[in-house]
C-alpha cells in the first residue's frame, strides 16, 4: 500500500522517534508499505516519521543512484554495490562517525523540491536489528553512509535542512513556509501539516 508522505512542518517529522518492540506483528507489513512507497516516490531512503509512524524504522534502496546516473560519478566496484544495497534499519544507533567530511547534495521526500549541499563524515558505523529482528554492527562508507546517516536524522527529528548554514535556511525559510503550507506539492501522495 502507498502511504502518504508527511511534509515539512509536520509535528511528527521533529519527534524523536520510539523504539519498535520486538513483538509487533503489523511491522513486516510497514516494511512492505514503506518500500512501496518509497519507490513510488523515486526516493533512496524512508523514514518511519515520514509516513506519520513515530518509530525507529528506515528502510534503504541505493540503485537509483546508479540507474538516475549516465555519467561515470562512480566506479564498477561503487557502481555494483549501489545497484545491491537494500536493506532495512529497526531500532538503530550510531555508534561512531568518521572519516573525511564531504559535501553532497542531498534532497527529501519530506522537503520536495529543495535541494542542498550537506557536509557529513564520509563513514559510519551503526548497530540495528533486520526485518527478522536479527541484530547487525556495521561499517558503511561514502553515499552509503550518506543516506543511512541523512535517514537515522529522521528518527531523531532532524532534517537535512537543520544541516546547513543559518544564512542558506533562512533563504530557503519562503520554500519551506510554501511546503508546510501545501503550497509546494510533489508529484506522489503526501500529507501538508494541519492548522
Amino acid at each position: 500500500m502507498i502511504l502518504p508522505i508527511y511534509l515539512y512542518g509536520e509535528s511528527v517529522l521533529r519527534k524523536k522517534a520510539e523504539e519498535i518492540p520486538q513483538n509487533t506483528p503489523e511491522i513486516k507489513a510497514m516494511i512492505d508499505d514503506m518500500f512501496a512507497t518509497m519507490y513510488q516516490a523515486s526516493g533512496v531512503g524512508l523514514a518511519g516519521p515520514q509516513v506519520g509512524k513515530s518509530l525507529r524504522i528506515f528502510v534503504v534502496d541505493t540503485a537509483p543512484f546508479v540507474k538516475d546516473n549516465d555519467d561515470d560519478e562512480f566506479t564498477e566496484e561503487e557502481k555494483n554495490e549501489l545497484m545491491s544495497f537494500k536493506r532495512v534499519f529497526i531500532n538503530p544507533v550510531i555508534l561512531e562517525e568518521k572519516g573525511e567530511s564531504w559535501k553532497f547534495n542531498e534532497g527529501c521526500l519530506s522537503i520536495p523540491k529543495i535541494r542542498e549541499d550537506v557536509l557529513r563524515p564520509s563513514e559510519v558505523k551503526i548497530q540495528y536489528l533486520d526485518e527478522d529482528f536479527l541484530p547487525h554492527t556495521e561499517v558503511f562508507k561514502g553515499i552509503i553512509a550518506r543516506v543511512i546517516q541523512h535517514e537515522y536524522d529522521h528518527l531523531e527529528g532532524i532534517l537535512f535542512t537543520d544541516r546547513i548554514s543559518p544564512f542558506k535556511r533562512k533563504l530557503l525559510q519562503g520554500k519551506l513556509n510554501d511546503i508546510s503550507k501545501g503550497l509546494i506539492t510533489p508529484d506522489y501522495k503526501f500529507k501538508i501539516p494541519k492548522k
